[in-house]
Parts: C-alpha cells; structure tokens; sequence
C-alpha cells in the first residue's frame, strides 16, 4: 500500500511535492474500513489542463521504470531519461523521488536523487516493528550497508552502473531480501500514463491482450489455478462488462494458430456478444465504441489489482466513460467487500460528479481530494482539499467549479475568438 510520494524537478513539478494517502483524522469512511484504517484505498487529483496533473502520476511511472528497468533494459552509455523542470536553472539540478508504503505489514522508504548522467544517491530504510533499520545508503559510487540487509551486497554493488539503481542491479542479480521490493514496484500499473522512451522502453503501457489471455509461463492472475486461471479470468472479467451495462453479455477469445504453427507470437481476437430487442450478435472488439475498447483495456487492471491488492494509477479516468461507470470503478476499490487485499486506486480526472451528490452520496471523501495548479512561472503546486476545511455539508463539486479550493482555468472571452482586430 502507498503511503507518501515525494517527488521534485519533474516536469513541471519544480520545487518539491508531497503526496499521501494517509487519511486526515476527519476522514471518517477511512476510520470505519476494516483491517488497517490507515491508508486511504482512493486518492483523485483534480486541476485545469496543463496544470500538472498528469505529471505526478507520470514522475510515480518514472520511479517504477527506474527500479524495473535500468539495470536490464537502460543502455549503459545512455543518459539517464529523466525530464526536469524545463527553464531556469532547476534545469540542470537534480531530480528527487521517494516512496513510502506498506508491504506485508512494514513500512519501507525508498528513494533516489538522479541528474542526466547517473544516479547521485539512493536509500532504502525499513521499520519492522516501529524502528528504522537502514538497509543501504548509496552516495555517488559509495555505498554503506546496514547489518540488517544479508545477501551478495558487494556483489551487486560492481555491477551496479552509474545510470542504475542498486535496488535494480541487486534483483537482476538473485538479491532475494530485496526482491519483494522490486515486486512491489514491478506491480504497480499505469493506464494512459505516459512516460519518456528509453533503451526500447514503452512510453505508454497498452493492454496486451496475449499477456492477459494467453497460457503462459508468466505471471498470471491467479497462478494457483488450472491453466493459468484463464477460464477464471474470463467469467470476471464477463461479469464487470456486464456490470457496466454496456450492452454487452458474453466475451469470446479466438486465436491465430496457424501464427503459432509458423513460429509466430499467437494473435488473439476479441469478440463481444450483444444483446437489444432486435436479437443478439457477436461483434469484434475493433468495431466497438471507444468507450468500450476503452473499459476492455482498462477492466483487466482493475480486476488484477483488486484481486492482488495492487496500486493502480489511471490518468483521465472519465475518458470515454459514463460517470455512473467511474462511480462503480471507485466504488469497486473503496468497498472491503470487494476490495478486500486493500488495492488502492489514483487517478486525474476532470470528472466533478465525483465530488458532488447529483449521481447520489460524494463518492470522494475530503482526504481523497487533491489539486494541482500553476503558478507564474510555470511550477506546478500539488495540495490537498483538506487544506481549505471545508465544512461537512458543504457541496465539494460546486466549490471546485467556482473556484473556492483553486486549481481551474482562467477563461478568457471566447466569443472574440477568431475576430479581427481584436
């Protein structure tokens, strides 16, 4: 479970951003969750456009992609792809991300201060029962160990690359303390989170319809059952379509064996099975609306972090969707019910029924409230709904649109667009 974000000279984020999923103690829905009531399972950042809403959960993605692939994937003589604050002379200084969360019941910080070149410093600190430990702190090409971190350190340390993190080289190398770590940051997932290419690295995760489906060796969703639960896959994955009434009552998957034959990856066809008054028909998944491709690629994350108690990030959550059909995504993660492994949910959105009550009860307590704005000189500022103390009663969707908390849009006078003279 994330706990804290800290992230500086990032994009637009200039000077240093704190983000948490720590509940104020106002938040009364987090107190009433059962099991630990200590971390928030939904956090949604609201902001005009261009304000830097997208950038936080990007510099989230920058900081999985470090520790996942920098020392597999990042050439050696490559620059490291960062992308700091783009003007003045934060330009060239360093860029800071650190992470605090929750894995198996301990608290681990980690974090890393890196330039165009290489990393200048890493840290790992961990508080099983309630007193930190320092596993390892790197500066420059030193690095001290704690004496509570055991395994090949000094091995991992020479192959540890100046553009790579030790925690990636260390797991690369059968570092077995530090792999459950690495998983946790591996586990993360992004939707519509765009990142910066680097060595062949994806700038945007796209749903793989063979990594979900096909049988594999690989990770799985639920890699206990029978091959490789894809019969299990597909009923949940049928019963959310179906949940979100779009029309759409059974899902087929064909597959291209001739490929396979030829020594070809396997393709694989998605088909849809509707149903009107008029009768039913099969339709491929090409010829469907982009809000429905949109949820198929969206619906196999949620289930998988529901199921695996994972940090999901979405960027536009509402892109393409009903808001009834966000309401029910939020829903799915805040209710222990159906959450029950405390997966967590954050996203951007430009969706204000979500703060309101017109589609029912505020969806979003205050403590899962946050803004981004811009000031001046270009420099996001990221802040929390609690910041204002808005009164219990008080309508949170028409404070935003009126600008009471910040963060929308100056408009100017749109009717002298395109006049002359003017």
């Amino acid at each position: 479970m994330l706990l804290e974000f800290r992230v500086e000279n990032h994009r637009s984020i200039r000077d240093e951003q704190v983000f948490s999923l720590e509940p104020p103690r106002a938040d009364e829905r987090a107190a009433q969750r059962e099991g630990d009531p200590t971390v928030l399972p939904v956090a949604a950042i609201y902001g005009a456009n261009a304000s830097g809403k997208s950038n936080i959960l990007a510099a989230l993605r920058f900081t999985r992609d470090a520790v996942v692939h920098s020392h597999r994937l990042w050439l050696p003589e490559a620059a490291v792809p960062r992308e700091p604050f783009a003007w003045g002379p934060k330009a060239k200084d360093p860029s800071l991300f650190e992470t605090r969360f929750v894995l198996a019941g301990v608290t681990y910080e980690y974090g890393f201060v890196v330039d165009d070149v290489r990393f200048l410093e890493e840290w790992l600190h961990v508080w099983p029962h309630g007193r930190r430990q320092v596993w390892f702190e790197r500066e420059g090409d030193d690095f001290k160990f704690g004496e509570h971190l055991r395994g090949e350190n000094r091995l991992a340390e020479k192959v540890t690359r100046p553009n790579s993190l030790f925690l990636s080289a260390a797991v690369q190398n059968r570092h077995e303390q530090l792999t459950p770590v690495f998983r946790w940051f591996r586990d993360l997932r992004t939707f519509n989170v765009r990142g910066r290419r680097a060595s062949g690295v994806e700038t945007l995760e796209e749903f793989n319809l063979s990594r979900w489906f096909a049988p594999s060796p690989q990770r799985s969703l639920f890699e206990d059952s029978d091959d490789n639960g894809l019969p299990e896959r597909l009923d949940l994955l049928r019963r959310f379509l179906r949940a979100a009434d779009v029309g759409i009552i059974d899902l087929k998957i064909e597959s291209d064996d001739d490929e396979a034959r030829a020594g070809r990856p396997r393709r694989f066809r998605v088909f849809l099975r509707h149903r009107s008054d008029e009768g039913e028909a099969w339709l491929p998944l090409e010829e469907e609306s982009q809000g429905t491709r949109q949820l198929f690629r969206l619906a196999p994350l949620v289930l998988e972090a529901l199921f695996r108690g994972r940090v999901l990030i979405v960027d536009e959550l509402e892109a393409s969707f009903h808001p009834l059909l966000a309401l029910e995504i939020l829903r799915f993660f805040d209710d222990p019910a159906r959450n029950p492994n405390r997966a967590q949910l954050i996203f951007a959105t430009h969706d204000t029924n979500l703060l309101g009550t017109t589609l029912g009860a505020p969806s979003l307590t205050r403590g899962q409230v946050w803004f981004t704005e811009k000031d001046r000189e270009g420099s996001t500022r990221l802040y929390p709904l609690t910041d204002y103390r808005p009164r219990k009663a008080e309508n949170l969707e028409r404070g935003y649109l009126q600008g009471r908390y910040g963060a929308i849009p100056f408009l100017g006078d749109i009717t002298t667009v395109g006049q002359t003279g003017t």
